[in-house]
């Protein structure tokens, strides 16, 4: 029995605009599954649920985003200084902003998407250059080693990496993006605009898994979701997460 991470989850007050431009900054293309819900995929016959890509999914939200910074952020891969500059300079033109987290003089430049969701693009480094235009999903955290133990139970990627600073897995295919942990001054203090997505695999029952993430620690998490056929719930930090159902048939409707 093991889980598999398909999407980060995106909260926006309008999912169509705030999908359009991940859409665009990464070169996939948007679906729905439904009304106030946007799905981000790859392009070139794509077919969701992928064994190692990692998706994204914009959910139409009430509430817009506070000040605080979000806990979980994107990384993106770049595969040249020039490649960075270039990339920067169109995320701007397509909406994004120059956000300021304290990260002092970096390589990396740190921007807002349309709604102020936080994410970096990093400058070149050997380690993602075969990850896709994602570099990895990032979460800040107070103990990496204790989110190592549990994510690496809840899921079926290897751990590459933990240290007391940060934690490191990866699919056990060896491709897409890193699931990494960063130590972090500060507690969680608001719900979490961006969470993962995880689903089971073909045969496993999504009971018996939410069963065994509680007995890894997970709690369950009340989000005012009502009758949903996924399953909320909070690792030991408390960063929200979603257990799938099932596999929902979509395809891509429309590219950019």
């Amino acid at each position: 029995m093991a889980l598999r991470p398909v999407q980060v989850n995106i909260k926006a007050l309008d999912d169509s605009a705030v999908g359009r431009f991940w859409a665009e900054a990464l070169g996939w293309g948007v679906s729905s599954e439904g009304p106030g819900v946007t799905n981000v995929e790859p392009l070139g016959g794509f077919v969701w649920p992928d064994p190692v890509a990692v998706c994204i999914d914009v959910v139409t939200v009430p509430e817009p985003k506070t000040t605080t910074k979000n806990r979980v952020h994107l990384d993106l891969a770049t595969t040249s200084a020039a490649h960075q500059a270039e990339w920067v300079a169109r995320l701007k033109a397509l909406g994004a902003t120059p956000a300021h987290v304290g990260q002092g003089d970096v390589p990396w430049t740190v921007l807002a998407d349309p709604e102020g969701n936080e994410f970096c693009v990093l400058e070149p480094r050997e380690s993602y250059r075969d990850t896709g235009p994602i570099a990895a999903v990032v979460v800040d955290c107070e103990d990496p080693r204790a989110m190592a133990r549990f994510w690496g139970e809840a899921m079926d990627w290897t751990l590459h990496e933990v240290t007391d600073e940060h934690a490191v897995l990866r699919s056990a295919k060896g491709v897409g993006p890193y699931l990494e942990f960063l130590r972090t001054p500060g507690v969680k203090t608001v719900p979490d605009r961006v969470h993962i997505d995880l689903l089971p695999y073909p045969g496993d029952d999504q009971e018996a898994e939410v069963a065994r993430l509680r007995a890894l620690g997970a709690t369950d998490l009340d989000l005012g979701q009502g009758d949903v056929p996924w399953t909320c719930l909070a690792d030991p930090e408390g960063h929200e997460f979603c257990v799938l159902a099932k596999v929902l048939t979509r395809s891509l409707n429309d590219s950019v």
